[in-house]
């Protein structure tokens, strides 16, 4: 039987907080606590990281997602652009440039990516 993969990487794009709220932090949270993957990252992309720079109830969410032991990463172009990297990294994100990372993720057979 041919391995099934074991990590899943959410590629958060929508600044609609309803979309935040209701799935990426809903399924994100949830597929780490209840392990449905092993793995389980979310990126921080464009508008998004206004959000996560700016927004408490966003930020509160980040912290529980990493704080059971979801990776939280984030385009570093997009929080330069946006003036955003301290504020991100003094929430324990991990800011750096990802664009080849997330090429990797995508031809990576072993891992799912979630665009939203």
């Amino acid at each position: 039987m041919r391995n099934q993969p074991n990590e899943l990487v959410v590629l958060w794009t929508d600044d609609n907080m309803t979309t935040f709220e209701n799935m990426i932090f809903m399924y994100t949270y949830n597929s780490k606590k209840r392990e449905w993957w092993d793995k389980v990252t979310l990126i921080i992309w464009g508008s998004t990281t206004e959000l996560a720079a700016k927004n408490d109830n966003v930020r509160n969410k980040l912290k529980d997602m990493m704080d059971i032991g979801i990776q939280v990463r984030a385009c570093k172009a997009c929080a330069e652009n946006l003036n955003a990297v301290k504020s991100l990294e003094d929430l324990g994100i991990e800011v750096l440039y990802i664009g080849k990372d997330l090429t990797e993720y995508l031809k990576n057979d072993n891992c799912k990516v979630l665009s939203l």
